[in-house]
């Protein structure tokens, strides 16, 4: 009997699959579906993340913050029509052991706020990057976001820097 162990790193891309004797690698290799090239989420020093399509920035929390929060009880999120600047404090986050003040990532103007947070903020804990997303905007200063660490930057700073 041969057993094979499957490990699958999955981006976007095309899938390339190497076989081996012992084992099975799924990798993906990176590619543009349009002329706007889809971004991964980059990050503040104060935690929040942001993804872009187009103009409009998704924002977040990462899921180091969200792990040093502990369960978020309350939610204060901004209303749509706020005009932010980047760093501009614009909401705040409340667990059972400590408050924290939301920071908006970019510049732009809040077009979408998560409903689903503010009546169940459990979900900043449970999925932080996927349904537990905090607002979007539309951005105004879209050369801020060079000012962001990518994935791997914010990680290394994880490791290195006092939070």
């Amino acid at each position: 009997m041969v057993l094979c162990h499957v490990r699958a790193t999955v981006r976007l891309g095309s899938l390339v699959a190497k076989a081996s004797a012992q084992s099975w690698t799924l990798r993906a290799r990176p590619f543009s579906i349009s002329s706007v090239a889809l971004k991964e989420r980059l990050f503040t020093d104060k935690h929040e993340w942001v993804s872009v399509d187009g103009d409009v920035g998704t924002v977040g929390i990462s899921n180091f913050a969200q792990e040093a929060l502990g369960d978020v009880v309350f939610a204060q999120l901004p209303d749509p029509g706020t005009k932010l600047s980047q760093k501009d404090e614009c909401g705040a986050l409340e667990s059972v052991k400590a408050a924290s003040e939301i920071y908006s990532p970019v510049s732009g103007e809040v077009t979408e706020k998560n409903g689903a947070v503010e009546e169940t903020p459990g979900l900043v804990n449970s999925s932080c990057y996927e349904n537990g997303w905090l607002f979007k905007l539309k951005l105004t200063k879209p050369d801020e976001l060079s000012k962001l660490m990518s994935e791997e930057q914010y990680t290394e700073f994880l490791k290195t820097a006092d939070h």
